[in-house]
């Protein structure tokens, strides 16, 4: 649905390299993850997905053609970091002028404005006020509504969730996961790395304006990482029963306390069989908890995001 393939991008005549030959693909019904530290080009990619900047070289196709085609922009929803709206206009009016301008049939209005921001969750009464009382995750809110509409083949969000309270951004994943569901190609930016593996199927991790790596989320293997198991009462054998179980399933304890362990596991499937083992070995196992998420992993000890 949508290649980027030998992607640069440079400003100040050539001195500043922001995007360098970069090369990845996001499939129909996918949410396609853009993680880097600041300056690694991620705004730029942005951009030039949108046909708001002309890369130097290499290419962007979607099926419809590149970005720069018609079909290709009246297919694509988009949602900004940096929202900019007309403060006097209200929420209903802005989801309803950006229905007009999809050229979505106006006996459909009503309707499709409604359930846009019914969907996003923005309250009914703030509907007919200015934008310009709204509070930043209002604004977010309502700018997801205009982007979703119609709905679009293709919708790329910059930082969905910021300023977004909790039940808004559980609001807003169950959105767009329904969006992927009918078929919708999702390409979010965004550092809150929690969110972005909570919705993404796959993360495409940028440096230095280079793609550094491609995670499948959906892999089982999900390499070596630490997991905090709490119990409310040990066995007998306690720390050494502890430890026995972490070697069957393949894991390796590292703390051992009243209350809780730490364990080093290599995959999901260990990780399950870890606490299998010790519920199996009478731990009174109450909670299960990763202390570092998949994603951070990549840039602990770098350079912060």
């Amino acid at each position: 649905m949508l290649r980027v393939e030998g992607l640069s991008k440079t400003y100040r005549g050539g001195r500043v390299r922001a995007l360098d030959g970069m090369t990845f693909e996001a499939r129909a019904g996918e949410a396609l993850g853009i993680v880097g530290p600041n300056g690694a080009g991620k705004t730029t990619l942005m951009g030039c997905l949108l046909g708001l900047l002309r890369p130097d070289s290499g290419t962007i196709q979607f099926t419809e053609g590149d970005q720069n085609a018609l079909a290709v922009r009246a297919a694509t929803g988009y949602l900004p970091e940096r929202l900019n709206f007309d403060r006097w206009m209200t929420g209903w009016a802005f989801v309803a002028y950006h229905h007009a301008l999809a050229r979505r049939p106006p006996t459909t209005r009503e309707a499709e404005v409604t359930a846009a921001l019914e969907s996003v969750g923005l309250q009914t009464d703030a509907w007919r006020s200015p934008v310009r009382r709204y509070s930043r995750g209002m604004l977010q809110r309502v700018g997801l509504a205009q982007a979703i509409l119609g709905p679009p083949r293709y919708l790329l969000l910059d930082e969905p969730s910021s300023g977004v309270d909790p039940a808004g951004v559980l609001q807003i994943r169950a959105v767009l996961n329904d969006l992927k569901a009918r078929g919708t190609t999702i390409v979010l930016n965004s550092h809150q790395l929690d969110q972005v593996e909570k919705l993404c199927d796959r993360v495409v991790l940028v440096r230095g304006g280079r793609v550094e790596a491609i995670d499948d989320l959906h892999s089982n293997e999900r390499g070596r990482r630490e997991v905090e198991v709490r119990w409310a009462s040990v066995p007998p054998a306690g720390l050494t029963g502890a430890s026995a179980v972490a070697a069957s399933a393949g894991c390796e304890l590292k703390t051992f306390e009243e209350q809780r362990g730490v364990f080093a596991a290599a995959s999901e499937d260990a990780v399950a069989a870890l606490v299998r083992g010790l519920t199996e070995a009478g731990f009174s196992v109450v909670g299960v908890a990763s202390i570092e998420g998949r994603l951070e992993r990549h840039f602990a000890g770098r350079d912060a995001t």
